[in-house]
């Protein structure tokens, strides 16, 4: 039983590393703006060198399953080891009927001047009521 411990441990802290590397992006926040519903995403960074550009292509879902929005959100620069908060609105949209989203994937990736699959494994979550799909 001792030795499944520092097992473990190192299991643990390997998966720990493994999702700390790489690109992060959270639905943090939903809020009524007017006509428009406004989405606030936190996108963080463990790359060693700055993510230059990242726009991802993103899918949002009204409650009955159906595709109400499929847009590029252009998240800038996200210096590396760091986090940026992005909002964006999405016009004549009510907040209260959308239910989740999907990231299809990377549009733009650009770190060190060239193209980069590293955005293409971001973790992508939600703090809100909307669900991050997969």
């Amino acid at each position: 039983m001792t030795m499944l411990l520092p097992a473990l441990m190192l299991a643990t802290t390997a998966a720990t590393a493994e999702a700390d590397s790489g690109v992060a992006i959270e639905l943090n926040a939903l809020e009524q703006a007017g006509g428009a519903c406004r989405l606030t995403f936190t996108v963080g960074s463990r790359m060693e060198q700055d993510l230059e550009q990242l726009v991802l292509e993103t899918v949002v879902f009204d409650r009955a399953g159906k595709v109400a929005a499929l847009t590029l959100f252009d998240f800038l620069e996200v210096p590396a080891g760091r986090t940026r908060v992005r909002q964006f609105d999405l016009p004549e949209m009510s907040c209260g009927e959308l239910a989740g989203f999907l990231v299809n994937g990377a549009a733009t990736c650009t770190v060190a001047g060239a193209a980069s699959e590293i955005c293409d494994d971001a973790v992508v979550t939600s703090r809100t009521k909307i669900e991050a799909l997969r």
